[in-house]
């Protein structure tokens, strides 16, 4: 059983995105059950409305899950948590600020010392708690380690061990009890039988803590790999902050979901991202040791570069079925190669059904040269023909005769090959165009 778990305080980002990808393959090629837990445990924070965003992102990406848990319907069961580790003395009340804690820090780091939790508060006796709760002091609660090394063998980094208590005993719950990220996904993949955790690799010290947690609660420990997180090519953390990294933008961009996620489960890995293969030869092709160690950067160029290439390869159908644009086979034939991303099609597409508001200034004597030219049958030898006629006439030079028909047809100097662009056209369009684009 594996899980992807958003927080809903935001858009899911290309990076989010990327672990919600890596899970469903991992869980596809293993042929495990795959479901999706809402993080909404921090009321002040999360937010509906990027509930029901989550779901159409991954929706439209095509990811599907067995089920949907919410951590906010599961309070009572922290509770019940809460009070067992309490019962058992393995957490204990702080009293310490943010303020107090992070001046801590400070010293220690200034001393050269690691900047973990020292453990004053688990020094203080039942008569000093009870004094600082009557002051009105609510106390937050820490998670008391044990002096065991904590090890795993990670599916990605290989052996990982944290020796002498070198982390900070994590704090589960906060001074209203409300239970953290670190307690509640334990429980809730102790409780749902998660057997494999992919995520980050900024989860690494999570990681120690929560082995100890099911260790505690008397549950099996799932096996793990932390990817390295992702990165912009200037080096900095992707954030929901940055909405040009949303899954929302590159849909409004009209890249295809195929081909994010070819390129969110190849990049940092040993496949080339250029070999754009369908769902079922990503999940069957799939290998976790096929990943680096090392940081990997996102870089839209490449993925516009895969999504241009890919789309000049899908048919009329697939266009219809994707971005539900319509148009007739013909006309995506002749201008598909000459297109980069879908605005262009719906650019093209609407240059020949619409015309354009284009004026082009051409001599009279040539445009008239020009409307007398146009054969009467429009096909495939018709551009030829017509040029040729025309510079028989003429002393015009042949590239520019071509700039000046397509202009006054298309308002381009460049795009599809006339010889067959021609052809979407019938000679009475053909030369309401040239009379309507024409500067008089």
């Amino acid at each position: 059983m594996l899980r992807f778990a958003p927080s809903p305080t935001g858009n899911l980002h290309i990076g989010n995105a990327r672990i919600a990808v890596l899970n469903y393959l991992y869980a596809k090629n293993k042929e495990l059950d795959f479901f999706l837990r809402i993080d909404d445990t921090d009321s002040e924070r999360s937010d509906e409305k990027y509930v029901e965003s989550i779901l159409e992102d991954l929706s439209w990406l095509g990811i599907q899950f067995l089920k949907i848990v919410r951590q906010s319907d599961r309070l009572s069961v922290y509770k019940d948590v809460f009070n067992e580790l309490k019962k058992k003395n393995l957490i204990y009340p702080c009293f310490e600020t943010q303020e107090e804690l992070g001046l801590k820090r400070k010293i220690q780091m200034k001393q050269g010392k690691p900047p973990i939790y020292d453990r004053s508060s688990l020094k203080l006796n039942k008569k000093e708690i009870n004094d600082l709760i009557s002051t009105g002091k609510s106390p937050h609660w820490r998670l008391k380690l044990d002096e065991k090394p904590i090890s795993w063998n990670d599916e990605i980094h290989g052996l990982i061990k944290f020796d002498d208590l070198s982390i900070s005993d994590p704090v589960l719950f906060r001074s209203d009890e409300m239970p953290l990220f670190t307690i509640t996904s334990v429980v809730d993949d102790a409780d749902l039988n998660v057997t494999h955790i992919l995520r980050g690799d900024d989860h690494i010290t999570n990681t120690a803590a929560q082995i100890k947690l099911f260790q505690y609660l008397g549950s099996s420990v799932p096996k793990f790999a932390h990817f390295p997180l992702m990165r912009t090519k200037s080096g900095s953390g992707l954030s929901k902050r940055f909405n040009s990294f949303s899954l929302k933008e590159l849909k409004k961009k009209k890249i295809l979901p195929i081909i994010i996620f070819n390129y969110l489960s190849k990049i940092g890995s040993s496949l080339s991202i250029d070999n754009v293969e369908n769902f079922e030869g990503l999940i069957k092709n799939f290998k976790v040791d096929s990943f680096s160690k090392n940081s990997v950067l996102f870089n839209d160029n490449d993925l516009l570069r895969m999504n241009s290439k890919n789309l000049k390869e899908l048919s009329s159908e697939e266009l219809k079925q994707n971005f539900k644009f319509n148009c007739d086979e013909k006309f995506w034939q002749i201008i598909r190669g000459n297109v980069e991303q879908f605005d262009e099609i719906q650019e093209w597409y609407n240059i020949v059904s619409e015309g354009i508001n284009t004026k082009v200034a051409v001599d009279k004597k040539l445009l008239d040269l020009i409307k007398i030219s146009i054969p009467e049958k429009i096909d495939l030898d018709t551009w030829q023909i017509w040029t040729k006629k025309v510079l028989e006439k003429t002393d015009i030079k042949p590239k520019d005769l071509f700039i000046t028909i397509r202009m006054l047809l298309t308002g381009k100097k460049f795009g599809p090959s006339m010889n067959e662009l021609l052809t979407l056209f019938t000679k009475k369009e053909i030369l309401e165009r040239i009379e309507t684009n024409s500067e008089k």
